[in-house]
């Protein structure tokens, strides 16, 4: 039984838009959110500031590897002239600054990814508002996102709304996480 009223539901409201498109011409477009998030100085910016604000961390896992790496080459060339007890010490101080090393690397990870999508989320946000805003200013009835399999050029207000808001310029970014010293994001498909 519900799928019998299903297309009648749809029919229903087909013929409703169609009756109130008749009296009232609706003025519609289309954005593509993720080009706008993307292209917006608000997300460059976020961008720069994430790479600066991990960027000392990096380095130093970085220097940790290349440490670990010279350790381990050491131990390679000597481990021949060790002594059963050196050799043994040796190994578990390489074994250990490994899992230290992986530990870290996968806190970096997931401390990047959880300011990544703070920012991507602030970002969103503020174009999601800016895309409501330009539709109101403009008079627009219906402002439709992904999922558009077409329309015509002249109904795309993408390019209109990065205009707008890099007339507004980037956002200073937002206050960096406890224990950091500056914050910025890179691209997931989340929206607002």
């Amino acid at each position: 039984m519900p799928k019998a009223r299903f297309p009648g539901v749809i029919l229903a409201a087909s013929a409703a838009l169609t009756g109130a498109a008749a009296h009232a011409e609706m003025k519609i477009a289309y954005v593509d959110f993720r080009q706008v998030v993307t292209d917006s100085p608000q997300y460059k910016t976020s961008m720069t500031a994430l790479e600066n604000e991990f960027k000392p961390r990096a380095r130093d896992l970085d220097n940790q590897q290349k440490e670990l790496k010279a350790r381990d080459d050491k131990f390679q060339r000597d481990s021949s002239v060790m002594s059963e007890a050196e050799r043994s010490k040796a190994e578990k101080d390489l074994r250990d600054s490994q899992r230290d090393l992986v530990r870290r690397v996968n806190e970096y990870r997931e401390d990047t990814r959880a300011r990544e999508a703070e920012e991507l989320q602030r970002v969103q946000k503020a174009v999601f508002q800016e895309v409501q805003n330009y539709a109101k200013a403009q008079g627009f009835d219906l402002v439709i996102g992904d999922g558009v399999l077409y329309a015509k050029d002249t109904l795309n207000i993408t390019p209109a709304v990065l205009a707008s808001l890099k007339a507004k310029g980037p956002a200073a970014p937002a206050a960096a996480a406890p224990g950091t010293t500056t914050p910025a994001p890179k691209p997931t498909d989340k929206k607002p």
